[in-house]
């Protein structure tokens, strides 16, 4: 199974393709689709249909996993997220690529045990997990949690990301917690 993690932006939207192959995770690619912020507002839109059209296209993915809207404190913003989501739903319909969506802290709780966690912590479990060695940029990481909570919830998958992550004494305690738990799709079509 491929699954093409993506965390929605007006300017930077990350994306992060794993796959899990003879039950391990194995990442594919990541990277950021950067929107110059000169351009209007349907300029960007185009600008990210036509990339994530083309990155769809290349890595044929079976399932995606959406970051779901969540309330922002400005109004402004929330609606920008809105139309960047919107962009992303409707590329992935056109490809035929399920949908998944996930709330931010589902991905948080999935990853290091806590809904409030910081963008640091889930970049570095991503990293681990992955065997990345390097940090991915923030918005890159981000779609590689959306990948791999999708693959977590995916049945039959319980504790593939606990025991390949080496981390400290509080992250282990963490994800030894997770591996004994099972998420679930928040929201799954098709």
């Amino acid at each position: 199974m491929r699954v093409l993690g993506i965390d929605p932006g007006t300017l930077h939207l990350g994306w992060g393709l794993v796959e899990r192959r003879a039950g391990h995770l194995t990442h594919v690619a990541h990277g950021v689709i950067d929107v110059p912020p000169s351009l209007p507002m349907p300029a960007r839109l185009a600008l990210i249909e036509q990339q994530l059209t083309s990155l769809v296209q290349a890595h044929q993915p079976h399932v995606a996993s959406v970051e779901t809207l969540f309330f922002h404190r400005d109004p402004t913003a929330a609606a920008k997220l809105g139309q960047a989501r919107g962009v992303v739903l409707l590329c992935l319909e056109r490809a035929q690529v399920a949908i998944a969506e996930y709330q931010p802290a589902r991905v948080k709780r999935t990853l290091t045990g806590n809904g409030r966690a910081d963008k640091r912590q889930v970049a570095q479990l991503v990293s681990v997990a992955l065997k990345l060695g390097v940090l991915p940029r923030p918005d890159a990481s981000d779609a590689l949690a959306l990948a791999l909570t999708h693959l977590r919830a995916a049945p039959g998958v319980e504790g593939l990301i606990a025991p390949r992550v080496r981390a400290g004494r509080a992250q282990s305690a963490a994800l030894a917690e997770l591996a004994a738990t099972r998420r679930v799709v928040v929201g799954h079509r098709r």
